[in-house]
């Protein structure tokens, strides 16, 4: 039992919502061992969009799973001490339907909420607001009656008022350029607008919603165009691109007339780069008719909410005044005016019929909506 204790090695994994894994692998453990050992304690069979990573030159790089362990930890792999992972989004989407897990949800949602409270978007102030909103809606759920109002009464007005910190919501610049009573002030009301959303639903309106900031739905890396000048940040878009084979730390990019060279940390930076990249572009492909198909049922429901919304005005037209059905029952039909109402059975099985098909459409829609959520 002592020689096979001493063979295993430590690994903690920290989550995005803070939460840390313990994992115990063999010395020769490659990351697939902690990836299953993941799964099995989220009790989740596939993470989709997260990946492994390692700190490395204050940098993130996701691990090649099918790589052993002992190649990204280095010589502190022998030694029996507690090593650090990080499970981060690998893949960015616009739509969180296309997560299967809940769990899986839930982790990207807070890896999200990280991402928007870093962000230097200045121009999308108003975002930043819904942003706030759509998470509170997500965390703390409906917003009471009251609360969050300026009520006269001291103490009893400042607790009621604050019932989050503008810090745990907003990106510092933003608290700074607005000030806390002004996000204290009008954050409730987008929040009270939002009132009966469930927080699985609140959770999707803030993935979609996130991914259009220009920086948060991204990853970035660090990389130099002429060796000896300081590093910048650039983001490399996955379109029109061709990479060329690297030569140590060179990293060539080339567009349709133009050719970008940058130079990273090392090799090992580079080679991880590029898979990220190669990974990116596969899971995209991948995942590409999925989206389409999301995106079409949520336009069929926007377009049969509208019908609906618009047949329901026409109706209500007509039966403002209820003395003009019997009216108008007489004119068409020749019903006394001061007998009962009788329409021919015809209409009846006509309207009938409609409000059937309307009421099958609507289930179809909503069902399928639900079906990809779960």
């Amino acid at each position: 039992v002592t020689m096979r204790t001493k063979q295993m090695r430590h690994v903690c994994v920290l989550l995005p919502n803070k939460q840390h894994l313990d994992c115990s692998v063999r010395m020769r453990a490659r990351g697939q061992e902690v990836m299953k050992t993941v799964l099995r304690s989220l009790g989740v069979g596939d993470l989709q969009v997260f990946g492994l990573a390692l700190l490395r030159d204050n940098e993130y790089l996701f691990l090649d799973l099918e790589q052993k362990l002992r190649k990204y930890f280095g010589k502190t792999w022998s030694r029996n001490s507690l090593k650090v992972s990080f499970s981060l989004v690998k893949f960015y989407l616009e739509n969180g339907l296309l997560i299967l897990s809940s769990k899986v949800q839930q982790l990207y949602y807070w890896e999200l909420r990280q991402k928007v409270l870093q962000s230097q978007d200045h121009q999308q102030e108003a975002l930043l607001f819904q942003l706030a909103a759509s998470a509170l809606q997500a965390e703390v759920g409906d917003l009471e009656r009251g609360e969050g109002a300026e009520d006269e009464g001291g103490d009893e007005k400042k607790e009621r008022v604050q019932y989050f910190l503008p810090e745990d919501y907003f990106p510092p610049w933003l608290i700074n350029h607005r000030g806390r009573n002004f996000l204290l002030q009008h954050s409730p009301v987008l929040h009270g607008e939002l009132r009966g959303t469930p927080r699985s639903r609140a959770i999707l309106q803030f993935i979609k919603e996130a991914s259009s900031l220009q920086d948060a739905a991204l990853t970035f890396y660090r990389m130099k165009q002429v060796r000896l000048l300081p590093y910048f940040t650039s983001t490399l878009p996955l379109y029109s691109l061709f990479i060329f084979p690297l030569q140590g730390s060179r990293f060539e990019i080339a567009a349709v007339d133009s050719k970008l060279v940058y130079y990273t940390h090392s090799a090992f930076h580079s080679k991880h780069i590029l898979k990220h990249l190669s990974d990116s572009h596969r899971f995209y492909v991948n995942s590409k008719d999925a989206a389409c198909y999301i995106q079409q049922l949520e336009d069929m429901q926007i377009i049969f909410v509208l019908t609906l919304m618009a047949e329901v005005e026409s109706e209500e037209a007509f039966v403002d005044d209820p003395a003009e059905v019997t009216w108008l029952a007489e004119f068409l039909y020749g019903a006394s005016v001061d007998g009962p109402l009788q329409l021919p059975s015809s209409t009846w099985a006509g309207v009938c019929y409609n409000q059937h098909q309307r009421n099958y459409l609507h289930r179809v829609c909503v069902c399928r909506v639900i079906l990809c959520i779960m």
